[in-house]
């Protein structure tokens, strides 16, 4: 019990950790690129929720109790088209606070599309939802209010979201106030979707995208490099000390033991492992018997190696030693990145058919993830933090994959829209994203069996 209590927490604790970070990458991209960013969160979306609000930006910054990742609300990130948005937008900014119905009857429309236009508008923070207490409207609550009202705007038209406002300007109006734009429908709706991911043009929308995957990159490198330089590298000795015999083998035979340094062999000394492979190489392609000489306590000892007479053997049944080499900061940067592109290429392999079942017969879900962090943080602070970066540089290459609806799979979307110059209607994109999602919900399953084989029956 005490160890799936353990497996749950670090399993919760690195992939909250992680995918926070992922997120925050998108977020800091995002505030960058003049983007309006609503929410920026710990934990899964939730009613329960403990915040506060940024002054500066007006981002709600918080944690939520379902602690199985992160989330970053960026305005405008849904390809929504209606030709009434504008004056939906228009009708609010111009009563302050407007039922929908009598929105919907303003310009023309339905209910249900007026709703639309509002959710629309209140996800590029152009407007926001009034919870009316004497209707029994809360926020938080599953659906929308029956109104919907302005925000507070500076002088300058900037709202809580965008950089540089100035709330103490004159001309400042607050929520629910009315206030004249100063310039038609169409203008304004396009100075309101300037703020959003919409707004942006082709460079800037790919750079918030790529910023997760980027950010999770990063904090691998550091922290795999850093890793490297305090844990140390298992490498293989070049003396000519043994490092483990193998059962039954002719070593064993001859009394050798781990830890032996072999001196020479048949008379001529040796200095290296090398070395000693080199000399006994003749005599155990031929058959022929030979003496070792070898150190042990301090003692010097010599013994004879009894093959099969004129019979060819293989392997004499030693290892070097396995010793820890500290590497300098180039040395674990250069490995760090070598291990980086063994994790992009097993990520590639993925969705290469012919190697994607191997890849999978390989991998583990939520479920081994969270086993191994327990297990790394039971062998202490380097194992895990080498364990966190390792996991946090897979996550940042899979959301690089040219699978919607990933990172990569977006990016890739922009690159088809850049080219044909026409925008990927929503309806394609959602089903793009449900095949996406369909493999993998199939990757996830195969990664669970594997885990279930591994850690539960095997365990």
């Amino acid at each position: 019990m005490t160890g799936v209590v353990s497996a749950i927490f670090w399993g919760v604790v690195v992939l909250s950790l992680l995918v926070f970070v992922h997120e925050g990458g998108h977020y800091l991209a995002a505030r960058a690129c003049g983007v309006r960013v609503t929410e920026f969160f710990l934990g899964m979306p939730c009613r329960i929720k403990a915040s506060v609000k940024s002054k500066s930006h007006g981002t709600e910054i918080g944690v939520t109790p379902i602690l199985l990742g992160g989330y970053t609300r960026i305005c405008g990130m849904e390809n929504t088209q209606d030709e009434l948005l504008a004056a939906a937008l228009m009708s609010v900014q111009s009563a302050g606070r407007i039922a929908v119905s009598d929105l919907a009857a303003e310009i023309g429309c339905d209910v249900d599309r007026a709703y639309g236009l509002l959710a629309t508008l209140s996800d590029w923070a152009a407007v926001k939802p009034y919870y009316d207490p004497s209707l029994g409207e809360h926020e938080g609550q599953r659906d929308w209010p029956a109104s919907f009202e302005t925000l507070r705007r500076d002088g300058n038209l900037l709202t809580e979201y965008d950089r540089g406002h100035d709330f103490s300007q004159e001309g400042t109006t607050g929520y629910g106030e009315p206030r004249d734009p100063g310039m038609g429908a169409g203008e304004f709706l396009d100075r309101e979707r300037s703020h959003t991911y919409l707004g942006c043009g082709f460079w800037r929308r790919c750079a918030m995208l790529l910023a997760g995957p980027f950010v999770n990159l990063l904090v691998a490198l550091v922290v795999v490099t850093g890793s490297f330089m305090v844990m140390g590298v298992q490498v293989a000795s070049s003396d000519p000390v043994v490092g483990s015999v193998a059962a039954g083998s002719f070593a064993e035979a001859a009394g050798l033991e781990p830890g032996d340094r072999i001196t020479a062999v048949d008379g001529s000394a040796v200095t290296s492992y090398d070395e000693l492979a080199s000399a006994m190489k003749p005599y155990l392609s031929s058959g022929t018997d030979f003496t070792l000489d070898y150190e042990r306590g301090g003692e010097t000892y010599e013994t004879t190696v009894d093959l099969v007479d004129g019979q060819s053997a293989e392997y004499l049944g030693i290892t070097n030693q396995v010793v820890t080499y500290y590497p300098s900061l180039g040395q674990a940067l250069r490995g760090s990145i070598a291990y980086g592109s063994l994790v992009a290429e097993y990520a590639i392999k993925l969705i290469v058919p012919s190697h994607t079942m191997e890849v999978l017969d390989q991998s583990s879900s939520v479920v081994g993830i969270s086993v191994m962090a327990s297990e790394a943080a039971s062998a202490g602070v380097p194992t895990l933090a080498f364990f966190i970066g390792a996991i946090s540089m897979s996550l940042g290459f899979m959301n690089l994959l040219p699978i919607p609806p990933l990172d990569g799979g977006k990016i890739l979307i922009e690159i088809v829209q850049a080219i044909s110059r026409r925008q990927v209607s929503a309806r394609a994109q959602t089903i793009v994203s449900y095949v996406g999602l369909a493999f993998f919900l199939f990757v996830f399953v195969m990664a669970m069996r594997n885990d279930i084989v591994t850690f539960v029956i095997g365990g």
